[in-house]
């Protein structure tokens, strides 16, 4: 013991010398920033800036070196976050800086990586976050009204955005002071709904820009989606393109806030993505004319753990299509190809921040940008922004091939760098492998050494619960301090009632405004519905002479987030209730009744998801697919360091937790729509969030990520609280993986590899072939196989490659000899190496690589 402790006392002695030495070097560095017409400037000097999106709630501090590297790995100099309000101040002047809301640290460690950070303040995020980021107690604030020119409003603002600046200032991690943080922003597209609010929305907005001027951070500050933000705010751009954005004075650079790299899921939605050839093409474009900071949202979207996400209906997985996964793990070639398109940017950065952009038309849907200096410094961009044809053109005397929907990156004016549509990354696969929990092994039903179970009273279990006539709006009654709220009535039944005629049934008619509605009839349940705004049930029911109870529980799926006055959109069951003979078509209201309310279930009031109650029962047979039963067992860690997630299926509908944490929302009974699915996208043409869908007709999410950090080697402790209806011992536990398959399919017209690009040959006369590159994932793997190569015209993709009608004999060989048995291969993709199958072709090498 006392040997750990001495190691213990060394670690903390290292780790407050290492934080000592990152405080020194950052007041040693303390920078002066600007802005002007062309970029942001540092210390003097313009910056090219490319920017992702980390939200440090969506994932955990374990998490978070790994997440901040790849980023910078990938080509990133910021990492940009919001903060969220509702997080760091769950009550009124009680706040919580620690775990995921740790920001400092967050921050920190961006600053240790050498990355810049973008701290949105807002304090409104949006962010498919719950009630935008809000806390729920400001509700109640006496007279407020949000987003709007209001005193108690903005107060409160006020007081938090001033909390949040007081914290950075004390770190010292703005730039100013010699920290990471070099920009600021304040409110979040507010632009795109103040109209609703009027002049006061105007003056709002005006107040909130001199409110975070007044803070004096030393560094600017922004809007975005904001036309008219006042001097010296830069107002900024959100959207699937920004290239056609111009800021609202000469004065400001022109800056991209969220760069949509997919979108989000909600439950009862098929999954979008967004192919890279489209995103990669935005960005170019945006920088092609005379964009400077570009921000991608996201860049890893990460996790709503515990009642964190909003809509409502959005889904525990906020993976959103983003370069590194829901996981932490690369998403390829989506990260590869990026990182590339940054490089390729980069190299042309002493051009982009020198000059504006010379924009001439090369022919219909055909344009080159041309940056040049006094200096010598010359970059283009060539696009081809037409949908259907690829295109040649002629750019100062030289002869350009541009596939549709494409631009072409030229760091000297002459070769061609970069083509946003010829990815020359990998693709690398991911999947989940099932893991027995057990050390000896077995199925899925054996998960933990026993299943036991709580039973949840249904209705009212609260002796002091509330009672009031009508029925009550839900987020007034609960304040958000749970998903469910019980509506109770009990009414007597008299022997000559209409609905109690024989042969027929009363039917039971509920009007909820969101988002699951369970009704109970004498304790047993006899429907459900759910729908993100409007619920209507028509329940046939069976009544008896007598005492009658009707409990009716109101769950919500996360708060409402955004638009105009989102705050006040209400949730649960507002009326009409009432019962119906089916025979006679008499009617009895019973929405103005006297009912009675309980906030939340008893379960949650007394911690069961601790799992540490000693009202467990462990008697056979377990209890399945009935509403509303906890669940506890126990588990092993899943062998490996790979990432974890728990499948859901065969479960209903609940909160879930691991230790003690909740691991969110699960809903693997909600099914995707069965329409807007396409077997694969084209990426060409103008991209929204419903164009490229998959997984229609399938539960929406099945896979659930628990952090590792939050796992022990053994005796872990899960608990479900099933709402719906499943058998828990159906779940499973899986680990994901980057799979051992390499795919890469480069074309002779590809352009050579952007790492061969150096400062000493940019302005040479290039005409480097293309190579196709290969590098297995993992750094203790090696190219195995090779499963299928072929120089000609391979047609398929990524485990379906197929030889064309022209493929070169030797081409199997030639990739062998070049790959197997080292890690990382490089094969040039030209007919010197492979001989000519087919003469007047542009001929292309499709490998297929096997790494163990």
């Amino acid at each position: 013991m006392m040997v750990i402790a001495a190691k213990m006392v060394r670690g903390k002695k290292v780790e407050i010398v290492s934080l000592l030495i990152l405080v020194i070097v950052m007041a040693a560095t303390a920078a002066t920033v600007t802005y002007d017409h062309r970029a942001l400037v540092i210390d003097g000097k313009r910056k090219i800036l490319i920017s992702g999106s980390i939200h440090y709630p969506r994932s955990t501090p374990e998490m978070w070196p790994d997440l901040i590297q790849k980023s910078k790995d990938g080509g990133l100099d910021v990492i940009e976050t919001y903060v969220f309000w509702n997080g760091h101040e769950p009550e009124k002047n009680k706040y919580n800086f620690e775990g995921r809301y740790d920001l400092v640290k967050f921050v920190k460690l961006a600053a240790k990586a050498g990355l810049y950070v973008h701290l949105r303040i807002g304090p409104y995020a949006c962010a498919e976050w719950n009630y935008g980021g809000f806390p729920v107690w400001l509700h109640f604030v006496p007279g407020i009204k949000f987003r709007t020119d209001n005193e108690p409003f903005k107060a409160e603002m006020q007081r938090f955005t001033a909390k949040i600046v007081d914290l950075m200032k004390q770190e010292k991690l703005y730039a100013s002071q010699g920290g990471p943080i070099i920009l600021s922003q304040i409110e979040n597209e507010y632009g795109n709904i103040d109209s609703a609010y009027g002049a006061a929305g105007k003056s709002y907005m005006k107040w909130s820009a001199s409110m975070a001027l007044s803070l004096d951070t030393g560094v600017p500050w922004n809007m975005c989606q904001q036309g008219d933000a006042p001097d010296p705010i830069i107002n900024t751009c959100n959207g699937f393109y920004c290239d056609q954005f111009t800021p609202n004075s000469n004065n400001k650079p022109k800056m991209w806030t969220e760069n949509w790299s997919g979108w989000f899921l909600g439950f009862g939605e098929p999954t979008p993505y967004r192919p890279v050839e489209d995103l990669a093409f935005a960005v170019a474009r945006f920088f092609q004319r005379g964009g400077t900071f570009q921000n991608y949202y996201m860049y890893h979207g990460g996790t709503n753990f515990e009642r964190t996400s909003g809509g409502p209906l959005i889904s525990t997985s906020y993976d959103y299509d983003a370069p590194i996964d829901e996981y932490g793990l690369l998403r390829q070639p989506k990260w590869g190809h990026l990182r590339d398109l940054h490089k390729a940017i980069k190299l042309c950065e002493d051009a982009l921040i020198a000059t504006d952009p010379e924009i001439t038309s090369l022919g219909s849907n055909l344009e080159a940008a041309v940056y040049k200096t006094s200096s010598g410094s010359c970059a283009a961009f060539l696009a081809n922004i037409g949908t259907q044809s690829d295109a040649t053109v002629t750019f100062n005397g030289k002869s350009y091939r541009l596939p549709a929907w494409s631009v072409s990156i030229l760091p000297d004016c002459k070769n061609v760098a970069f083509n946003t549509a010829k990815i020359n990354s990998a693709t690398e696969s991911t999947a989940f492998a099932r893991q027995s929990l057990k050390p000896d092994g077995g199925s899925s039903a054996e998960l933990g050494s026993q299943w036991s179970h709580i039973k949840e009273p249904i209705g009212i279990s609260e002796a002091d619960a509330l009672v009031k006539p009508g029925l009550l709006e839900q987020i007034n009654t609960t304040a958000d301090k749970s998903d469910f709220l019980w509506y109770s009535l009990r009414m007597d039944i008299k022997g000559d009632e209409t609905f109690l005629d024989e042969g027929s049934k009363a039917v039971l008619h509920i009007q909820s405004i969101g988002q699951v509605v369970y009704a109970f009839i004498n304790g047993k349940l006899a429907g459900s519905g759910n729908d993100r705004t409007n619920i209507s049930l028509d329940i046939p029911i069976n009544l008896v002479t007598g005492k009658n109870t009707i409990d009716l529980l109101s769950v919500t799926v996360g708060l409402a987030n955004y638009g105009a006055f989102f705050d006040i959109i209400g949730a649960g069951i507002t009326g009409p209730v009432s019962l119906n003979s089916a025979k006679t078509g008499s009617s009895m209201d019973l929405s103005s009744h006297q009912w009675t309310y309980q906030v939340g279930l008893k379960g949650e009031d007394t911690g069961l998801g601790s799992g540490d109650s000693s009202e467990w029962v462990s008697n056979s047979p377990l209890p399945t697919n009935q509403p509303l039963v906890w669940y506890k067992t126990t588990f092993d860690a899943p062998s490996g360091s790979e990432p974890v997630a728990i499948d859901f299926t065969g479960t209903g509908k609940g909160i879930a937790w691991v230790n003690g944490q909740s691991i969110g929302r699960y809903w693997p009974t909600s099914i995707a729509r069965t329409d807007g699915c396409v077997g694969s996208c084209n990426y060409r043409g103008t991209y929204r969030n419903d164009k490229c869908l998959k997984n229609c007709g399938k539960p929406s999410q099945t896979l659930y990520h628990v952090p590792r950090s939050w796992i022990k080697p053994s005796g872990n402790t899960l608990v479900l609280l099933e709402e719906m209806g499943g058998d828990p011992t159906k779940i499973s536990f899986a680990t994901k993986h980057t799979g051992s398959n390499l795919c890469l399919k480069v074309s002779e017209s590809h352009p050579a590899p952007v790492d061969t690009w150096t400062s000493d040959s940019k302005f040479s006369n290039r005409t480097s072939p293309a190579v196709l590159s290969l590098k297995c994932p993992v750094s203790t793997q090696v190219i195995s196989s090779i499963r299928f190569a072929s120089f000609g015209t391979p047609t398929g993709s990524c485990g379906s490659f197929s030889h064309g009608r022209c493929n070169s004999a030797r081409s199997l060989s030639v990739v062998q000899k070049a790959c197997v048995g080292s890690r990382s291969c490089k094969v040039e993709v030209s007919t010197r190496v492979f001989g000519e199958p087919c003469h007047g072709v542009v001929k292309s090498l499709a490998v297929e690589a096997v790494c163990a």
